[in-house]
């Protein structure tokens, strides 16, 4: 059965740093490209960074030089760094599993990041 389990997030002040941890299981993971999405109250789901399976990584122009995208392929895990937040990042973040095709085939519980000022 497939699972796609996030931790993480929470609440910080500007400037401060988050990490956040995706764990799958279930399926395959070495294999695919992995990301992170966004969405905040009345916005579009947006995309964060992703990652390919051998580790290259892009970023929305909001995030670059801020958060940092990676993964463990032998622990089947995804991590995102996001440091210097700022009162533009909060939203609700969650990991997707991207297909072989490219199409968003799973996605996790998502987990709330709150910055304050």
């Amino acid at each position: 059965q497939a699972s796609v389990m996030e931790s993480g997030g929470g609440s910080v002040q500007a400037g401060g740093s988050l990490k956040l941890t995706c764990t799958v299981s279930g399926i395959t993971f070495g294999d695919n490209d992995m990301g992170w999405y966004r969405q905040a109250p009345g916005n579009e789901c947006e995309s964060v960074a992703t990652i390919s399976s051998d580790g290259s990584a892009t970023y929305a122009d909001s995030v670059k030089g801020r958060f940092t995208i990676s993964r463990d392929n032998a622990k089947n895990t995804l991590y995102l760094q996001l440091n210097s937040l700022k009162t533009e990042d909060p939203a609700m973040y969650y990991c997707v599993h991207l297909s072989l095709d490219g199409f968003m085939n799973y996605w996790s519980q998502g987990t709330q990041v709150t910055v304050s000022s």
